[in-house]
């Protein structure tokens, strides 16, 4: 399988908060459709230095993604190092600066590989699968509020303004800390679909079903863009930062080779 993206398009912006304390991977200035690796986090912590946390992941993962993966798709373990090798660096810097003890962040991944698109996620930053306006499949959050939901303690439609949605039952932290990602292999992919990744901030104002509204209703990533930046900016009381990957077409590797055959016999 060869999956071909269009281009993407991020955000990362500080809503009404003093800082931003998200970060994501590749800045918006340097993605192109050739990219494979996308990363949103968003730093937990506040005082305790959420933006380094954050910017951290970014850096560090995406750094050993870079010099340490040999396969098309990377492998549950192969990210759980990935994630390991982060925190190695957390316990570093905590180390140099104790101001930053209980630093931490979410993480939310997507690979584009050969066999499909690998999703691994820790926290409650999300990322959703649009085929045509309907949401094909979405991450769970490692959320308080998302266990009251599973419970039956509280509806879906509590959980957005529940006084407890912060909280969150499993970041990356670091300090002899060992994280475990929730990983999956996405194999059922279609041209025209939308994968969509995001920071809590976002969901502040936009509802499933507002989402898939806004995903079913525009005809190009980056119109999904502004109308999402709209739909957030001066409204969004949290940082919001987002990734948008639109999927442009699929070829199974035979078809692949075959195309890419008939393209090298021309020259002979």
């Amino acid at each position: 399988m060869n999956i071909m993206i269009g281009k993407p398009y991020a955000v990362s912006e500080k809503g009404c908060k003093f800082n931003n304390e998200d970060s994501i991977y590749p800045s918006p200035e340097a993605v192109s459709s050739n990219q494979k690796l996308f990363l949103v986090c968003d730093g937990v912590g506040g005082r305790e230095k959420g933006e380094i946390a954050s910017s951290m992941m970014c850096d560090y993962f995406s750094a050993y993604f870079s010099s340490m993966l040999t396969e098309e798709n990377p492998s549950t373990e192969f990210i759980q190092k990935a994630i390991q090798y982060t925190e190695a660096h957390f316990d570093t810097y905590v180390a140099e600066h104790p101001e930053a003890l209980g630093m931490a962040t979410t993480l939310a991944m997507l690979y584009v590989g050969t066999n499909g698109i690998t999703l691994a996620h820790i926290g409650d930053s999300r990322i959703y699968q649009f085929r045509n306006g309907e949401i094909v499949c979405q991450t769970e959050d490692h959320s308080l509020v998302n266990s009251l939901v599973k419970m039956g303690s509280i509806t879906p439609q509590e959980a957005y303004k529940h006084p407890k949605k912060n909280v969150i039952l499993r970041a990356i932290q670091g300090i002899d800390k060992h994280t475990e990602a929730d990983v999956a292999l996405i194999q059922d992919v279609q041209p025209g679909d939308y994968f969509f990744m995001c920071t809590d901030g976002v969901l502040e104002n936009l509802t499933n079903e507002k989402l898939a509204s806004i995903f079913k209703g525009q005809t190009t990533a980056e119109v999904t863009k502004d109308t999402l930046m709209e739909s957030c900016d001066g409204k969004t009381n949290d940082n919001f930062s987002f990734y948008i990957i639109p999927i442009q077409n699929i070829q199974d590797s035979i078809g692949y080779r075959q195309n890419l055959l008939s393209f090298l016999y021309s020259f002979i």
